[in-house]
């Protein structure tokens, strides 16, 4: 035997005799879990048990009690909301039955608390339990596919959390803000970040207000300043999502792309339109008129939205066009993704949209949209996830490609990727490692806890591609 055979056999031993936590730990080696609470509602008592229910049925792994003892603890935050009621027989009052809405956020840490995995999950369209037995059923089996297949987003081994006193300052995009400002948070670099729409962010970057800047859009010759040369950066993928509020509809409010644009355009005024009920047969719409709602800051969000409608309608494309800012036919303007989320809430009868986790996080409803395959798609983090195959698969293609209205059946229209920006010069070199080091965890051990906030993960190889380009960095 030589000595590189004999030293790989003691390092073998020194593993298996080592303590659980000192252990070399990814997905696939998990064989027992703890499940901690599943959040602080009425509701979480009922998702934690009936996780567990599923966990033991199953089989793969074992549930432990003591969370000392176990590979991994299963912990989580949810909400559960009422949405309105069903009246199953219009002439007795008895029969209302009450619709809710609801998700339940994941994460799943080792012995050291490091983060393994994590996912949310959002009721089904289709359910045919209750939407906390549904959330606690997709929750489990979403855990035991990503140990199953070892998957839990890009790998993470070649970027440690980096470390400096460093401090940095970022403008941009609110679309991924949640997600920003918990990656700053973890990271061990100080980063202010004001999210304050992508084309202030990118004006300030311009300006050299700032470091570097976050965006919804890909910078063209047509929207970036003639002296801006930046590094652009995905980060993550989000979807931009119909929020609505409408006072006892009854069900799920299902929207063709032809109705989002009839309505942003003012030909479509009120909520029982004839083109709303094509897709909603049997839903109580009603005679009110729609109050539309939209973006009044420069933002990529809004540049995500009329691009879409762009696609999707040639008269939208004609008379409005798509950009940060467009000439909006009717509707009042809100500031930010919060703020339109906000408006929404307080306004009866109206729309808006919003990327999917402020959606989530103000409790409000929010449409299927249909998709080029004809399927009503709700946002979630598969179907997001779906869009970007394309994306994933065209590896000559630049990163920057759009994936609004993707073929793929189970894809979500309104999805894309969001970007950061870092100036190519005016930089320090202490400030440019410190961006890059930022960037690889980012891309790395950052993408698993995208999904615990409503981002889904950037795919692998485009994640490895956006790695390549730190490159220039250094």
């Amino acid at each position: 035997m030589t000595f590189r055979q004999c030293m790989t056999v003691v390092l073998c031993i020194l593993i298996l005799q080592a303590p659980r936590w000192l252990r070399p730990q990814g997905l696939a080696s998990i064989r027992s879990v703890a499940i901690g609470p599943m959040g602080t509602g009425s509701n979480a008592a009922a998702l934690r048990k009936r996780i567990i229910k599923r966990l033991t049925q199953n089989g793969r792994v074992r549930v432990m009690d003591d969370a000392t003892a176990a590979d991994a603890v299963l912990r989580g935050t949810s909400d559960i909301w009422a949405t309105g009621t069903v009246v199953m027989d219009p002439r007795s009052n008895s029969s209302r039955q009450t619709n809710y809405q609801g998700y339940l956020s994941i994460e799943l840490v080792n012995q050291r608390n490091q983060l393994l995995w994590s996912y949310l999950v959002t009721p089904s369209r289709f359910r045919l339990s209750s939407v906390a037995n549904d959330l606690a059923d997709r929750a489990a089996s979403r855990l035991l596919e990503a140990i199953e297949t070892g998957t839990a987003g890009a790998e993470s081994a070649a970027f440690a959390v980096p470390r400096t006193n460093m401090a940095l300052h970022a403008a941009g995009a609110t679309l991924p803000a949640p997600l920003y400002l918990k990656w700053f948070e973890s990271a061990g670099i100080r980063v202010s970040y004001d999210a304050i729409g992508s084309q202030a962010g990118i004006e300030r970057l311009a300006a050299g207000k700032v470091d570097f800047a976050a965006s919804d859009m890909p910078l063209t010759a047509e929207n970036s300043p003639a002296q801006l040369r930046v590094l652009e950066v995905p980060t993550v993928l989000g979807g931009v999502v119909p929020i609505f509020n409408v006072p006892g509809l009854d069900r799920d409010l299902c929207l063709t792309p032809e109705a989002l644009a009839g309505v942003y355009t003012g030909k479509i005024r009120k909520w029982n339109d004839p083109a709303i009920r094509a897709s909603n047969r049997g839903a109580h719409l009603p005679n009110a008129d729609i109050a539309v709602i939209h973006r009044s800051d420069g933002s990529g969000t809004t540049f995500v939205w009329t691009s879409f409608l762009s696609l999707v309608s040639p008269e939208w494309k004609m008379s409005v066009g798509s950009g940060t800012r467009v000439g909006w036919p009717v509707g009042t303007g809100a500031e930010g993704n919060g703020g339109v989320a906000v408006m929404v809430k307080n306004t009866p009868n109206s729309i808006g949209y919003v990327e999917l986790s402020y959606a989530i996080q103000h409790e409000l409803s929010y449409a299927a949209v249909r998709n080029p395959a004809g399927r009503f798609v709700k946002a979630d983090l598969a179907s997001i996830t779906a869009a970007a195959s394309g994306a994933s698969a065209s590896s000559g293609q630049p990163i920057g490609l759009s994936i609004l209205n993707e073929a793929s059946k189970d894809a979500y229209p309104i999805s894309t990727f969001t970007w950061l920006l870092v100036p190519q010069t005016g930089l320090t070199p202490e400030k440019k490692k410190a961006i890059a080091d930022l960037l690889g965890w980012m891309l790395t051990a950052g993408q698993k806890q995208c999904s615990s906030l409503g981002y889904p993960p950037l795919p692998k190889d485009v994640a490895a591609r956006a790695l390549q380009t730190l490159h220039a960095l250094k």
